[in-house]
């Protein structure tokens, strides 16, 4: 039986969590490791995909993945909604709560065990917009 590995908070992963929660801008690895490496300019990329799948794992953060793109990492933990424009590739947070009873809805639609959701908007930003250029 594989030995359950205990993650603890380490300096790393602590600062790493400190960097994602000061942006709301649901960013890739490449920039959160960007953004560490002002503290910790030692740190390496993989350390920093490491650090993000255990933080992940623990419900610090959440990993944000969608087709066709790279993941994003979410400083906020709780499930909410986000709307990505389609041009650039921003990622915001929805401006509205995160809608109650889907999961009683869909399970006696479908044999499966529904756990949750997850909701992406799709659309165009206001920096994309053709009459704003």
């Amino acid at each position: 039986m594989p030995k359950k590995q205990n993650h603890r908070m380490t300096n790393q992963r602590k600062i790493i969590l400190e960097e994602l929660k000061k942006v709301k801008t649901h960013p890739r690895a490449d920039e959160i490791y960007k953004m560490v490496r002002k503290r910790l300019p030692h740190i390496s990329l993989a350390t920093v995909y490491r650090n993000l799948e255990v933080l992940s794992e623990l419900k610090e953060i959440q990993k944000l993945e969608s087709f066709g793109t790279l993941k994003r990492f979410d400083g906020t933990p709780e499930n909410h909604y986000h709307i990505r424009c389609i041009k650039c590739d921003r990622l915001d947070d929805a401006p509205f709560s995160l809608e109650t009873g889907l999961e009683k809805k869909i399970r006696p639609l479908t044999s499966f065990t529904v756990i949750g959701h997850r909701l992406e908007f799709i659309g165009i930003c206001n920096e994309c917009t053709p009459s704003r250029k």
